[in-house]
């Protein structure tokens, strides 16, 4: 029903993530990120509640392999799962349990780490990774690149009706969590003009964030 990447940019230490599929909003059971701590994809037959588990033991001083370890070993249920995890230091880690649903797969890159089910082709996530790792530019740029690239390698079965991109720097908030819930459209595509509409702002957000009186004008009509 999946596929998507979880990264980190080496040179800003920001983490990010990107996630499509047939099924609505996506973005709003998957996608887990912490400043500072790392980035987890909890997909497939989905339990959002091992996302925050895994930042947790992340948070504590884990690798991405050991945090993955002590929140998958034992746990029930955990076959039906499929979770990909980045650390602080770019460390990967991926569980895809013997239920994940049709054709799956699973790549790890630099920083990053791709998987996917009910895939059309089990490239995907290799194409998600080579995109993410050859693609220049704002860590948004190398994430949007990362996610067209796994639908053009194929991406789901069946036509995919929402994604998003998530980006999480310095702040507790992100800084970036741009979303198409659904779509009978490409939500792709959304998220991709999303994205260009909100890059050259993004700035502008965080300054207003940390102190409006040094902040640009929002250009609105009303805004003096």
């Amino acid at each position: 029903m999946t596929f998507s990447l979880v990264a980190r940019c080496a040179r800003t230490g920001r983490f990010g993530m990107v996630i499509s599929s047939s099924s609505p909003a996506v973005a709003a059971r998957c996608v887990h990120l912490r400043s500072g701590v790392g980035a987890v994809a909890s997909q497939n037959v989905t339990d959002p509640g091992l996302g925050p588990l895994v930042l947790e033991a992340l948070a504590r001083g884990l690798s991405a392999a050991e945090a993955l370890a002590s929140v998958t070993t034992g746990r029930a249920h955990i076959d039906y799962r499929q979770l990909l995890v980045v650390d602080r230091t770019g460390g990967v880690a991926i569980h895809s349990g013997r239920q994940v649903l049709g054709l799956w797969a699973e790549a790890r890159g630099v920083d990053c780490a791709a998987g996917g089910n009910l895939l059309a082709d089990t490239g995907v996530p290799a194409a998600m990774v080579a995109a993410f790792e050859g693609a220049a530019g704002d860590l948004g740029d190398r994430l949007m690149a990362a996610l067209q690239a796994g639908l053009l390698a194929g991406g789901e079965a069946g036509p995919v009706h929402s994604a998003g991109m998530q980006i999480m720097g310095a702040r507790p908030w992100p800084e970036a969590d741009l979303r198409c819930d659904w779509t009978e459209a490409c939500p792709i595509a959304a998220v991709s003009a999303a994205w260009a509409v909100y890059k050259p702002q993004l700035p502008a957000y965080l300054q207003r964030a940390d102190d409006p009186t040094k902040a640009p004008s929002y250009g609105v009509p009303g805004d003096e």
